[in-house]
């Protein structure tokens, strides 16, 4: 094996300073002071909570949520061998199994939310990408389009959480619905809160697209979609992610607040919940879930960037 040159192990104590050192260093001062900072806080539930009492409150959730999962598998074991008796006895009998009820865990919060999320983002992507294709093309749809983008493009979506929630009454009644009416509300508010950003970037994606591409697509006669598949999402691609990440990522933030604001099931709602509880540990289970909704944004975010980076051009996205 060949010794390293100098300047290459320079190099590579630089990369290791840069991307692990440097980041775990700002990790600990950004604790130092947070410990430092909550001591001095008081509250009328106590001292806010530092470093440590949110890592305890987070090893207490994840206990209750195994508790939580412990009492379903019993309860439905108590359910099978009741069943089976019954069944032994007359086999002719009816039995069935009922659902548990249990109170959703801090878990379970999660992936309500998760799933709430991506469903709506998805239903928007593919509502926003076609519309924001063909808006793009055409400069004469684009002018009459834009106003009412720009015009409904800053409305909290919040805003419209009332109304959504009174069509939804209105309209989604069921006596076997597939899906709950909370579920139905938090997804379509954030689908309006996603259909705009990324709209209007793929539609300025497409109309920037460069006029050589534009005029080799007319010289092979491409057709329609050819044109459209060759020429165009390559071309705007980067817009279209760009829209893509800052819908996912606005979708995230007012996720939260609207299941707070409606009482739907997620992580808003146990934040909620907890500050209503004011016990004396409620300060800290927030904490934590202020914390696990940060991180999955980031997570969301770097997702996207990944996948930007796997389908587009642009190679660099990555690290931007």
């Amino acid at each position: 094996m060949k010794p390293l040159h100098n300047k290459g192990v320079m190099d590579y104590l630089k990369l290791a300073f840069n991307t692990l050192v440097i980041p775990i260093t700002g990790l600990l001062v950004f604790l130092l002071i947070w410990a430092g900072a909550a001591s001095m806080i008081d509250t009328s539930l106590g001292k806010f909570p530092g470093p440590a009492q949110v890592y305890q409150q987070s090893t207490t959730l994840y206990q209750e949520h195994i508790n939580e999962r412990t009492k379903e598998v019993a309860f439905y074991e108590r359910q099978e061998k009741r069943n089976a008796k019954k069944l032994a006895e007359d086999p002719a009998a009816k039995v069935k199994i009922r659902p548990y009820t249990g109170k959703p865990t801090f878990f379970d919060q999660i992936i309500t939310s998760l799933l709430t999320v991506m469903t709506g983002f998805l239903i928007a992507s593919a509502i926003a990408i076609p519309i924001g294709i063909i808006i793009g093309l055409s400069p004469t749809l684009y002018s009459a389009f834009n106003p009412l983008i720009q015009i409904f493009k800053p409305v909290s979506p919040l805003a419209w959480l009332p109304l959504v929630t009174m069509v939804v009454s209105a309209v989604y009644v069921t006596q076997d619905p597939m899906f709950s009416k909370s579920f139905i509300t938090s997804m379509i508010t954030v689908l309006l809160c996603c259909l705009w950003p990324t709209m209007i970037n793929t539609a300025v994606g497409v109309a920037t697209i460069s006029t050589d591409l534009v005029n080799v697509s007319r010289v092979l006669r491409l057709s329609w979609i050819t044109h459209i598949i060759k020429i165009v999402l390559p071309s705007s691609i980067p817009m279209m992610f760009t829209g893509l990440r800052l819908s996912l990522g606005i979708a995230w933030m007012v996720l939260i607040a609207a299941e707070m604001l409606a009482q739907n099931p997620g992580l808003g709602k146990f934040v909620w919940d907890e500050f209503q509880n004011g016990s004396s540990n409620s300060l800290g289970r927030i904490m934590v879930a202020v914390l696990v909704i940060g991180f999955i944004g980031f997570l969301l975010d770097r997702v996207m960037l990944l996948l930007q980076r796997k389908f587009s051009w642009d190679k660099t996205a990555i690290l931007r």
